[in-house]
């Protein structure tokens, strides 16, 4: 069996070449998306301002923009003689010992070289007595300095400054500065299609009747299109394949003809009934299979080839919903983002985090493990974290009642309660 992280880093490795060489990034079909439309999406070209950020110089604070040459020391009088608003800027002339009221945001006079803030001035005191529309003195509180307050035309983003790359998951943030930019749409790579498919004869799709005591409903499809439902990709389902060699192969090589990736759930074992690995050999290569992890370690990592001008790469996931979970969160959800064209720095992190666990855990060394488990933060910051004490891979109530795994080494046995663990934080918690 392969590690967790040799295989990880095969996957890496394979799909680097894939988007070099099979299907290289830089030739991919792109697609124009509306802004608004294009959050988790993949940048396919460099994003330049049209405009300088500011695009001219405004106050950084609500006070007086005071004309050039003016006196700027303690007791000085200047006489305001208008307003400059945001929006609606003021239009006269200016000379020194003259100001206007100004408002943050709003654009500063040419005539004038610093921003007085309201609180240095004796404002206060007069506000009540002076009538705005008539010229005005006030009074500085204390010395000013030329550029005081002011935000300068171009200081954050010059007109034509790249400010977004080629590469780039787009985010939230990303959206507001676009937008600041007046920027409506976007070119973005047209998104991978992905297929995904469930086997065995005991599956019955949601929505219909499970007529004998043997069928359960198909969870692991609606589990993989949840996990994957924030990826720029597109999912078609090829919905549930009997535990049949001839219809495996014919909805496999469907599924080829059609998608970029194909991820399947259950079948990978080696059970009489267990076709899919068959069905990947004959149509295809499997690069890995069994990987050193609990749960899941009947992992399959392939690619269908047969009569392709690229290959399909395949995923094989065991048949129960937590397999499913582990092995979507440590391969499949890694490996399409880098596939999507996502550059490095912008894959979402795996975040872990150190914790003391609060009762014993058995584990047997020999493979990875990753242990439902409920993590709480104390008032000082620090974390504890309780593993439930049954951890077969078939208990789906307790996945939904976990909120992390608890993560223990290959080598590692059981723990003692009061020991320091790694822990992974179920990400659509941070969501």
């Amino acid at each position: 069996m392969i590690t967790v992280a040799d295989l990880q880093a095969a996957i890496t490795q394979r799909i680097e070449h894939y988007n070099q060489t099979d299907c290289p990034v830089s030739q991919r079909a792109s697609e124009t998306r509306s802004l608004l439309d294009s959050r988790n999406q993949v940048l396919a070209e460099e994003v330049t301002s049209p405009f300088a950020v500011p695009r001219q110089n405004v106050s950084a604070m609500d006070g007086y923009a005071i004309a050039t040459g003016s006196t700027l020391t303690q007791d000085s009088s200047i006489d305001i003689i208008g307003e400059s608003q945001a929006g609606s800027p003021f239009a006269g002339s200016l000379q020194a010992g003259q100001g206007v009221r100004i408002f943050t945001g709003a654009v500063v006079p040419d005539a004038c070289n610093t921003v007085i803030m309201q609180e240095n001035t004796n404002f206060a005191a007069i506000r009540d007595s002076i009538d705005k529309s008539q010229p005005y003195p006030i009074i500085l509180s204390q010395d000013a300095r030329a550029d005081d307050n002011i935000r300068k035309q171009g200081e954050e983003i010059e007109q034509g400054e790249q400010v977004l790359s080629r590469g780039k998951r787009l985010n939230p943030a990303d959206i507001s500065l676009l937008a600041n930019l007046g920027v409506a749409e976007v070119k973005i790579y047209t998104p991978l299609t992905v297929g995904v498919l469930a086997t065995g004869d005991e599956l019955v799709a949601l929505g219909g009747e499970l007529h004998s005591l043997a069928q359960i409903y198909n969870s692991n499809t609606p589990t993989l299109k949840s996990l994957l439902a924030d990826l720029p990709i597109v999912i078609k389902d090829y919905g549930i394949i009997p535990d049949q060699l001839a219809a495996t192969t014919e909805r496999v090589h469907a599924a080829m003809q059609e998608c970029d990736v194909l991820i399947s759930t259950a079948g990978v074992s080696v059970g009489d009934y267990d076709f899919l690995t068959t069905v990947i050999e004959q149509l295809g290569k499997i690069n890995h299979y069994k990987v050193a992890m609990k749960p899941g370690k009947p992992f399959v990592f392939g690619e269908l080839t047969q009569d392709l001008a690229k290959p399909v790469l395949y995923f094989g996931l065991p048949g129960n919903p937590l397999s499913t979970v582990v092995g979507g969160l440590q391969f499949v959800i890694p490996a399409l983002w880098q596939m999507a064209g996502v550059r490095t720095e912008e894959q979402p992190m795996r975040l872990t985090l150190a914790a003391t666990v609060t009762n014993d855990i058995r584990k047997s060394p020999g493979r990875k493990d990753y242990q439902r488990a409920v993590l709480t933060q104390a008032d000082d910051g620090s974390y504890q974290v309780h593993c439930f004490t049954s951890q077969q891979s078939h208990r789906i109530k307790q996945l939904s009642q976990a909120n992390c795994f608890v993560v223990l080494e290959q080598d590692s046995g059981n723990v003692a309660a009061g020991s320091t663990v790694t822990v992974e934080p179920f990400p659509w918690l941070s969501r």
